[in-house]
């Protein structure tokens, strides 16, 4: 994991959505390890502890599990969950500015590389 953190949310809420880019990019599918703590804080430069608390948040989350003696690993249906909760956020906080700004700039479907729908549909 890059070891480059933005000053605008905690370190640990960054290591956990860079976890769950990983899952849904699927780099961390089902089954598959996370990373050990260890290993993340060494690479990351930063307390264990945060990066417990990223992966903590990630077991709340219902994404992965702890298998004592073993590690983090990510559930069944992880990507699925956070494919519907990504597109409801999407929807809700970021769809909206850019619509706007489509209609603001007068985009139309074929300057966004979209084909025109057929005729008669609306």
């Amino acid at each position: 994991m890059d070891p480059e953190w933005n000053d605008s949310q905690p370190i640990y809420r960054q290591i956990r959505d860079r976890v769950v880019a990983m899952i849904l990019d699927g780099l961390l599918k089902p089954g598959d390890p996370l990373p050990s703590v260890r290993n993340v804080a060494t690479e990351s430069r930063v307390n264990p502890l945060t990066v417990l608390k990223a992966y903590q948040q990630l077991t709340d989350e219902g994404l992965v599990e702890k298998r004592r003696g073993l590690g983090m690993f990510v559930n069944e249906g992880a990507r699925e969950l956070l494919l519907s909760a990504e597109r409801e956020k999407f929807l809700k906080e970021q769809w909206p500015e850019v619509l706007a700004t489509i209609q603001r700039l007068g985009l139309t479907d074929e300057l966004l590389g979209k084909p025109p729908k057929p005729a008669g549909e609306g």
